[in-house]
């Protein structure tokens, strides 16, 4: 069984850096910068759930299954 992949689009000029997308990740994709800009660190470890771009207050995470 291979493991899925994914696409993450970040819309920074709709970001506010409030932290949710890393907070709620569930296998730590994401980090912060010092500005508290989310940055994509471990794009291997995301298992698709979609709580980033579920719980983005700004609908400017998206993220795609690549098959």
């Amino acid at each position: 069984m291979s493991r899925k992949k994914a696409v993450i689009t970040i819309n920074y000029d709709w970001c506010k850096r409030c932290g949710i997308c890393a907070a709620f990740c569930p296998t730590k994709v994401y980090d912060t910068d010092n500005s508290g800009k989310p940055i994509i660190k471990n794009l291997d470890a995301c298992v698709v759930c979609r709580m980033c771009e579920k719980r983005c207050p700004d609908l400017a995470i998206n993220v795609e299954e690549v098959k």
